[in-house]
Formats: C-alpha cells, structure tokens, sequence
C-alpha cells in the first residue's frame, strides 16, 4: 500500500519555504534523502512556486501531496485556477524566471498535468533506486 502526505499552504510567495520544509519532512520520514531527496525538493518549490504565482483565484491554497509505492514517488501540487494550464516557456538568458517546467522536464522521469473538477494538478513522477532510500516508511 502506499505511502501519502498531503498539505496545503496559503497562496503567498512568503509559505514556499515551508512547502519544501515539509516535504523535506515527508522525505526524510520516508527514507528519501541525497541527492533523489534534494531533486525532488527542488521541483516542490518551482512548482509550488509556480502555483502562488499564476493562480488568479484569491485567497487560494495549494495543495502538495507526496505519494511512495515500491521505487516511485509522485509530487503533485495543485492549485483552484483549473484553466489555467502550464506550458513550457522558453525564457531569455536575462529573463529572472521562467525556467521552473523545463527544470521539472530534465529532472523528473515523467510529469504533467491535469484538470480536476475544482482544481488543476502539475505531477512529477520519480524513479528511485534502493540506494535513494535508506529507510522504507510502513505501509499507511
């Protein structure tokens, strides 16, 4: 049976921080920690980051959840503005941001996204080898 963690935290620039904490959290609970740990962690905090940037729905949350079975751990992050879908952008060298998506492309083994019936959800799905993890969680 798997293992999830799910969170929300407010729409706001000033909660990513405590997004990718708790997924740190979840991570290191589970086992997960080196570099799989970081990789993941890092993908949190675009993507959560993406979400506070672009949902227009006000006063929002966005919700993380983390899911291990065997070898594959899923991210997801989802946030209310379910139409407002994300694409790869092809951002200029000076541009500050607009790289979050293509990180997730070249650092995850898959991702994508989906409409909910109220929300829209951005995954990435990891493979992880034994050496990733150094503890398997119990089953939930």
């Amino acid at each position: 049976m798997p293992a999830t963690a799910t969170f929300r935290i407010p729409k706001h620039r000033r909660h990513v921080p405590t997004a990718r904490q708790q997924v740190r959290k979840v991570l290191a609970d589970w086992g997960v920690t080196g570099e799989p740990g970081d990789t993941v962690a890092l993908l949190a905090t675009g993507l959560v980051t993406n979400a506070v940037t672009h949902c227009r729905v006000s006063f929002a949350q966005v919700r993380v959840t983390l899911t291990l079975s065997g070898a594959e751990l899923v991210l997801e992050v989802a946030d209310p503005d379910r139409d407002r879908l994300p694409r790869l952008h092809d951002p200029g060298p000076d541009e500050e941001g607009g790289r979050g998506l293509a990180l997730v492309q070249a650092l995850a083994d898959d991702w994508g996204h989906r409409q909910e019936p109220y929300a829209k959800c951005v995954w990435a799905r990891f493979t992880l080898t034994e050496t990733a993890r150094t503890d398997a969680p119990a089953a939930c």
